[in-house]
């Protein structure tokens, strides 16, 4: 009886092994797959390309109230910082003209960077996020011997900074 369960169990498997499934080749490809890559842009370039559209903040003469014609550009810098940037820190630089002692101007550069601090903060800006610099008089940006050149020179600048 053995050998009839034997040769029962040895028939099936031969039968069960001698019929192979069919196998397709392979389709070919007509169009190459196309890779959608988020390419981030780096730290580094971002932050560049947000200064370089940060404007500046003019001043008056031995001011350092913001100008109504500058209320736009703190209008504008404060959405770049809300939108764009705002996972950075922001230095705001207070800047003067040659006028004055060198302890004058420090103090007035630190109170135009307070009064942009301010401006930007009642437009939604983090406070915590802005750090204030004064570079009084030693940050000129022209030095002509002229009104124009002077009214260059009192102003805040605004960077990002990781």
């Amino acid at each position: 009886m053995k050998k009839i369960v034997y040769a029962a169990a040895l028939a099936a498997l031969f039968v069960g092994c001698s019929q192979k499934a069919p196998v397709e080749a392979p389709k070919s490809i007509d169009q190459q797959a196309t890779v959608n890559v988020d390419v981030k842009e780096d730290v580094d370039s971002k932050i560049q390309r947000i200064n370089s559209s940060l404007a500046r903040i003019y001043f008056d003469f031995d001011k350092y109230d913001i100008r109504s014609d500058m209320y736009s550009a703190v209008s504008s810098n404060a959405n770049i910082l809300k939108d764009d940037a705002k996972e950075f820190n922001v230095l705001v630089e207070g800047n003067c003209d040659e006028w004055g002692s060198e302890e004058y101007n420090q103090a007035l550069g630190l109170k135009r960077a307070k009064a942009v601090k301010d401006a930007l903060e009642s437009q939604g800006v983090y406070g915590s996020r802005i750090v204030l610099k004064s570079n009084g008089e030693n940050n000129p940006v022209c030095t002509d011997k002229t009104k124009a050149c002077d009214a260059q020179n009192r102003r805040a600048e605004l960077k990002v900074q990781f």
